[in-house]
């Protein structure tokens, strides 16, 4: 990799979306019946993934971002999100991008069903890399969001961040085989940030996921030993019980305000991106936490992957405990 610059502290924030999709979202007017034929309510279709996610949130909240992502400069995908105000950095993709299709039912029940993407080698994934590495030299926090294309070696996040030292602050949220490799490399792959959900952490720490999830304490205590490896901050996000927040200095937990459920689709990107905002703004750990779980539950009451804006938030309706 070239070498680059310590990024500016108020620099915008850069995502990855290594494996983007188009999400189309579709709106049952009942509970799903297998092997039935059903008239739908509504669909939808949104250039999407985690990372993109993140900066159409940034871009509604008024702050600059770029997203990286394999992709043509020409294609629609990148298009659509240049046309909401968001700058692209493209690199050479493997193949078009894959679509995601996610059912939801009025109560608020979400099922997904996503394409697996083209297959990448490491070709495809060095230009990423540095189309990434790049872009984050301007910035004040890269993000490294969702899952890794078929042909990725799961330590391609763990990679990026040893990468990124020195250049930019580094928020990782991913899965499976991509977040055991990170976990698995700490210290060296330490991120400033790690959002995982309940069951996520408890996939890399040894607990259990039902547990973690209505238990804070038992999350933050979890969280900890991931604190206590290198990693920056740990925001665990733990469905509708809200999230928990841990770092070196303590631990706290925010319980989700009372919403109405219509979509959870995009409601963790969104609450990783309200800490990021949070951050930005200067704000102590307890109220980063206060706007992050306010982000997600917004997102939760809208429809499809529809992001907050200012008038869904009410961060004043987060009460924040501490844990230690």
């Amino acid at each position: 990799m070239s070498e680059t610059t310590v990024s500016a502290a108020g620099g915008p924030i850069v995502t990855l979306t290594a494996n983007p999709s188009f999400d189309r979202t579709v709106a049952l007017p009942g509970p799903l019946e297998r092997g039935a034929v059903v008239r739908v309510e509504a669909m939808t279709s949104q250039a999407g993934g985690k990372g993109v996610n993140i900066s159409r949130a940034a871009v509604g909240a008024g702050l600059t971002t770029v997203a990286v992502l394999p992709a043509l400069p020409d294609d629609p995908f990148v298009r659509e999100l240049e046309a909401a105000g968001i700058d692209c950095r493209t690199a050479t993709p493997a193949g078009a991008v894959r679509v995601n299709l996610t059912l939801t039912e009025p109560d608020g029940t979400t099922t997904k069903l996503n394409g697996p993407g083209a297959a990448v080698d490491a070709e495809h994934l060095d230009g990423l890399a540095e189309t990434l590495v790049q872009a984050a030299a301007g910035g004040s926090w890269t993000v490294l969001a969702g899952s890794l294309p078929p042909g990725a070696p799961a330590a391609f996040y763990a990679d990026l961040v040893e990468w990124l030292q020195g250049v930019s602050r580094v928020a990782v949220d991913t899965s499976e085989w991509a977040l055991a490799a990170l976990v698995d490399r700490l210290p060296d792959s330490a991120p400033d940030l790690l959002k995982p959900n309940a069951e996520e952490l408890a996939s890399v720490t040894g607990a259990d996921g039902g547990q973690l999830e209505t238990d804070p304490y038992a999350a933050a205590k979890a969280a900890r030993t991931l604190v206590d490896r290198g990693v920056g901050s740990v925001l665990a996000t733990l469905g509708g019980r809200g999230a928990v927040l841990a770092d070196a200095a303590g631990a706290w937990h925010a319980p989700a305000p009372p919403t109405t459920v219509v979509s959870t689709v995009g409601a963790g990107d969104c609450t990783l991106f309200g800490y990021l905002l949070a951050e930005q703004r200067g704000l102590a750990a307890p109220d980063r936490l206060a706007l992050a779980v306010a982000y997600g539950s917004a997102a939760a009451g809208l429809p499809g992957t529809t992001i907050p804006g200012p008038d869904d938030l009410h961060p004043e309706r987060v009460s924040v405990q501490q844990l230690d």
